[in-house]
């Protein structure tokens, strides 16, 4: 089974035990401005966020549960550090999952509390270890923030949540270093049950942090690692969201149409590169997991690209649609989109109307 044998359930949304992978963001608008987080959070929902997290740094801030989740329908996570109180009131206030760093919290007592509390209300707590908050023991047993290290915090923090009889617990093991937070991560999963979240954390602007979270978050989904997600971006989060659901089709475990294309030659007659860009907005309004194909010539078309739901293989001013690698007809330049929505709509019975409107 992919994934962690142990479900959590976060509001509504299951994470662990075979279910679907969700993709995670956090709100990055100032804690005191509250119209602000809950306009932010509403984008992320209708963006495809799955859960969603905020900022809860001082008792003035437990105000923005309650404004956010009268608004979204999402679970909502709430993130503390230091001050162990914060929990304890976000719970109160209605928060689906209390993210902490146990060790930052204050001493057991401290944790005892959030467990009891957390338990008490049916919210889980995701345990988040970051390179950058390691134990001195840790570090200095290891020698620096390695993988072993990670995870053995990690560890740490789980038996401490069990010894206080709560064992709704997600965990994260997070570095800037791609190898290493994958590393960690694998550790991690041979060694405990609990659902993993998995991301590279600090992973940089959108470029460069795509290509880090790609190939960090991609290699662990590949091997049945991970149960949700988050591609942390220096940039506006709602990135994040499409980056994410981009990775989950990237490895086969997306939602909705994937497009591939090739990358183009001297035969080719058209401004591929604008028509396979349409075709995924166009798409945008399918439901159905298909891959679409959209080939410069007939070298790359119905034969190259076989596998595909449906495809089109263009010439000079032309397309031919194709599916299931056999041609289905031939359609002028200008016809192509609608003719490949039309097809895709075919899939699931999805409506079309919505992805020809986007042309």
């Amino acid at each position: 089974m992919r994934g962690s044998k142990k479900q959590v359930m976060v509001g509504g949304v299951a994470v662990g035990g075979g279910a679907p992978v969700s993709v995670q963001s956090m709100l990055s608008i100032p804690a005191n401005d509250v119209g602000g987080n809950v306009a932010q959070a509403e984008e992320l929902a209708a963006a495809g966020c799955d859960i969603l997290r905020v900022a809860i740094p001082d008792m003035e801030s437990i105000r923005l549960i309650d404004a956010i989740k009268r608004k979204i329908q999402i679970p909502l996570v709430a993130d503390i550090h230091f001050d162990h109180r914060l929990a304890l009131e976000s719970v109160a206030a209605g928060a689906d999952k209390i993210r902490i760093n146990p060790g930052n919290i204050g001493g057991g007592d401290k944790v005892r509390q959030v467990a009891d509390t957390c338990r008490k209300h049916g919210v889980p707590i995701r345990v988040g270890v970051n390179s950058g908050s390691l134990e001195k023991d840790i570090l200095k047993k290891h020698g620096g923030p390695v993988p072993q290290a990670l995870a053995e915090s990690a560890l740490r923090h789980v038996r401490l949540l069990e010894g206080f009889d709560f064992g709704d617990i997600v965990l994260s093991l997070k570095s800037s270093d791609v190898a290493g937070t994958v590393a960690a991560c694998r550790l991690i999963a041979a060694g405990c049950d609990y659902p993993l979240h998995i991301g590279v954390t600090e992973s940089g602007t959108p470029r460069m942090g795509i290509l880090k979270s790609a190939i960090g978050i991609g290699s662990l989904l590949l091997d049945g690692i991970g149960d949700t997600l988050r591609v942390s971006l220096t940039a506006p989060p709602a990135e994040e969201i499409a980056a994410g659901r981009d990775i989950l089709k990237a490895v086969g475990m997306g939602r909705g149409p994937t497009v591939i294309s090739c990358p183009t030659c001297g035969r080719c007659k058209i401004d591929l590169a604008a028509l396979a860009r349409r075709t995924e907005e166009a798409l945008a309004g399918i439901d159905a997991p298909i891959t679409v194909a959209v080939m410069g010539c007939a070298v790359n078309g119905p034969g190259e690209a076989a596998h595909a739901d449906l495809g089109v293989a263009c010439g000079d001013g032309c397309g031919i649609i194709f599916a299931g690698g056999k041609v289905i007809r031939k359609v002028g330049y200008d016809e192509i989109l609608p003719a490949l929505i039309a097809q895709a709509a075919t899939f699931r019975n999805s409506p079309p109307a919505e992805g020809l409107a986007r042309l």
